[in-house]
């Protein structure tokens, strides 16, 4: 396995620190990473609220679970992130729940500021882009595939937005944070639902 994805494991939370990480820092007007501003605690308390509300209402579909459950490898998915990433906020709960239906799937986690030689191996655009996963087979150590920033959706969305506009703004990022809401985590289970079968080159829904 490469150095630097072994030594991420091994200082790696679970899902259940990673949610009381954010949750006292929430309580403490805080946040993770190595800039501490107003925004980025604000941010923090808002992704706790989005994570403990996707955390009780998520619903997985009984063929999607179906094939989940099928997948039959053992790989790790070490995603990298921080308390204030609002993507982040809503693709971590969908990845724990798709994770607790496998245990072949162990969903760890670290902080990017913590962890920028990886971070820098996996970048998006040139970019530090995060939420992102890295997903690993743990026999090999060979790094299968990776999966983020955002669900595949919301990178078009962003993308042609980028394209029209060069940049995003705040209006935009207000209109992202809606389509999460709408969306439910749906077409993140569906993107990892097909990445799941394209390593077990299995037909996908």
């Amino acid at each position: 396995m490469n150095s630097i994805i072994k030594k991420s494991i091994d200082k790696s939370i679970s899902y259940q620190d990673y949610r009381a990480l954010v949750k006292q820092l929430a309580d403490e007007n805080s946040n993770t990473g190595l800039e501490k501003t107003e925004d980025l605690a604000n941010y923090t308390k808002l992704n706790d609220k989005r994570m403990k509300r996707w955390d009780k209402t998520l619903k997985i579909s009984e063929e999607a679970q179906q094939q989940i459950t099928d997948f039959n490898q053992k790989i790790t998915w070490l995603v990298i992130t921080e308390s204030w990433c609002g993507d982040a906020a809503h693709m971590l709960p969908v990845l724990n729940k798709i994770a607790e239906l496998n245990m072949n799937i162990d969903l760890k986690i670290v902080l990017r500021d913590d962890n920028l030689e990886l971070m820098d191996m996996f970048l998006t655009n040139g970019g530090r882009a995060i939420a992102k996963v890295i997903m690993i087979e743990n026999k090999t150590g060979e790094v299968l595939n990776t999966y983020g920033p955002r669900p595949s959706e919301a990178t078009s969305y962003v993308n042609r937005f980028k394209a029209k506009n060069g940049t995003l703004t705040p209006e935009f990022k207000e209109d992202l944070q809606h389509w999460y809401n709408k969306d439910k985590g749906q077409n993140i289970i569906k993107d990892i639902v097909q990445k799941l079968c394209q390593l077990e080159a299995t037909a996908c829904l």
